[in-house]
């Protein structure tokens, strides 16, 4: 049975609520479609249809070769995907931490080609999405209006999610998780 598998940095409690209260407080109402509190996270690489058996085996490639150490991450302003003035993405941006997250997606990376899925066909870019936007929306004011988000949390593992798809939205499940 396959299931739709991802790479991710999971956030903490503190994380998520000081994120929705940084951004109520500035009363920011996010164009196009909101990503829930719930599901923000940082993906580092997106596998997809997975069998068990691929799954394992990306795993025990990561046990292998993951050698980033527990760090501290933290976080920058907004941004936008393709640019803030045709926007399809919003997501905050990280700052302390991005080489080792960057090397957390190398890795994830090389596990994910080393067990059959196609090389990822867009350069890695370390953001939480925080809503997906359709049609393209002009979003530079709002870039330009919220500043960094203060707060750090500290890394220790990776996060395998499956992803479990629903007219309601997407729902994602820890499915396991590797300690750094």
């Amino acid at each position: 049975m396959s299931e739709r598998l991802f790479l991710a940095v999971a956030l903490t409690d503190e994380i998520r609520h000081g994120l929705a209260a940084f951004l109520g407080e500035r009363t920011i109402r996010l164009p196009g479609r909101p990503t829930p509190p719930d599901n923000w996270h940082l993906t580092l690489r997106f596998l997809g249809s997975a069998e068990a058996l691929q799954r394992d085996r990306v795993l025990e490639f990561l046990d292998e070769h993951l050698v980033v150490g527990p760090f501290t991450l933290g976080f920058v302003g907004l941004g936008a995907f393709p640019k803030p003035s045709r926007a399809t993405v919003l997501w905050l941006g990280v700052g302390r931490g991005t080489d080792e997250v960057t090397a957390m997606a190398a890795v994830g990376e090389e596990a994910a080609i080393s067990t059959g899925f196609a090389p990822e066909d867009r350069p890695f870019h370390p953001h939480l999405t925080l809503s997906r936007i359709r049609p393209p929306t002009n979003v530079a004011g709002l870039v330009e209006q919220v500043g960094p988000f203060p707060l750090k949390m500290e890394v220790d593992r990776l996060t395998v999610y499956r992803s479990h798809l629903s007219r309601e939205g997407a729902r994602y499940e820890n499915v396991d998780e590797v300690l750094l």
